[in-house]
């Protein structure tokens, strides 16, 4: 004889192994040669269920969870290239590439096709180590911590006796410094000759007492209201406005033309703006100036047209502000 117990089973699912008792009864079921399944079923106490027909799907492909990076690598700037594209690419930050790379000084409008970047494998700072560099200075330097580029995997330093190789390129993870930024040199309308040698042609000679002299209350000096290019940020002190090539550019406000003309700064075609009250405007990557050193101009005068010249990779004006030598960002001001 065998002992078989009832079993009333609730969504007897081959994806649901789990299965749920709502009754159990004891009954004696004579033996015989059939199969346990074929005396349950005809002795009423179990009923046989085909399960569903599970089919396996053949996969080819392998998914290897990646491993992040740790080392520095060296990537070449294409042409179209932009500071924020590069940063995304590698999942880092803008500064982080800056800061990684001297040859750009901090500016992103020096980047160039066929430049070779040091790109960090994380957010932070790279140093290429000097023989007096310490840990514990380079840390402080940074804003970093000791522990974190001691243990960074691609620093390859030993934790309990971790020693700086010069030259060696050493990632600070986390880290952070001060932008070292090369900025336009603030115009005095009345001084004679205010900029210093190498300005570029465009360098007015100063001495302009007299004058036009603004509202303090600004206009778009582009038709276009929305970018094409950098916005204004720690690392770019003005914004880059969508201009189509040759598109007129006006003045912000009334002033005194203190630049008009090539400059050797990386901007190309450039106008500078005094407007009298502490307040001055630059407009770069012309194609063209219209208004000529000392010259009066007036709120929504033509200044010059639209380019790419200087350190530009497409037609845009590079505009920016200044008011009594901090640059602000020009969202504030504009209507």
């Amino acid at each position: 004889m065998v002992i078989f117990y009832r079993l009333n089973l609730l969504g007897m699912l081959a994806t649901k192994p789990n299965f749920q008792f709502i009754s159990l009864q004891h009954q004696t079921i004579p033996a015989s040669g059939a199969s346990i399944p074929e005396v349950l079923a005809k002795s009423g106490v179990y009923e046989m269920v085909q399960a569903p027909q599970l089919k396996m799907r053949v996969n080819p492909h392998t998914l290897i969870p990646s491993r992040p990076r740790q080392e520095v690598i060296v990537y070449t700037v294409r042409s179209g290239d932009t500071l924020v594209g590069i940063s995304e690419k590698y999942g880092i930050t803008p500064e982080t590439v800056l800061w990684g790379n001297p040859v750009l000084k901090d500016d992103p409008h020096l980047l160039s096709a066929g430049q070779e970047l040091l790109i960090s494998p994380v957010t932070g700072v790279l140093r290429v180590v000097h023989s007096d560099d310490t840990i514990e200075g380079l840390a402080a330097a940074y804003r970093a911590n000791v522990d974190d580029i001691v243990n960074w995997p691609g620093n390859n330093l030993d934790f309990d006796n971790p020693v700086l190789v010069e030259g060696s390129v050493l990632v600070v993870p986390g880290g952070e410094r001060d932008f070292v930024q090369w900025t336009v040199p603030r115009i005095a309308r009345a001084q004679r000759n205010p900029l210093p040698t190498g300005a570029g042609p465009g360098a007015c000679a100063g001495g302009y007492a007299g004058g036009a002299v603004g509202s303090g209350a600004f206009i778009w000096p582009a038709a276009n209201r929305y970018l094409s290019g950098y916005n204004y940020s720690s690392y770019h002190r003005g914004i880059d406005i969508a201009t189509p090539l040759g598109a007129p550019i006006y003045a912000a406000d009334s002033g005194v033309v203190m630049f008009a003309g090539w400059s050797n700064w990386g901007y190309g075609y450039m106008v500078v703006l005094d407007h009298g009250n502490g307040w001055q405007t630059l407009y770069s990557h012309l194609s063209q100036w219209n208004v000529d050193c000392g010259q009066s101009v007036y709120q929504g005068n033509v200044v010059g047209l639209a380019g790419s010249t200087g350190n530009s990779t497409g037609p845009h004006l590079h505009f920016e502000m200044n008011f009594q030598g901090s640059r602000p960002n020009p969202w504030n001001y504009l209507p």
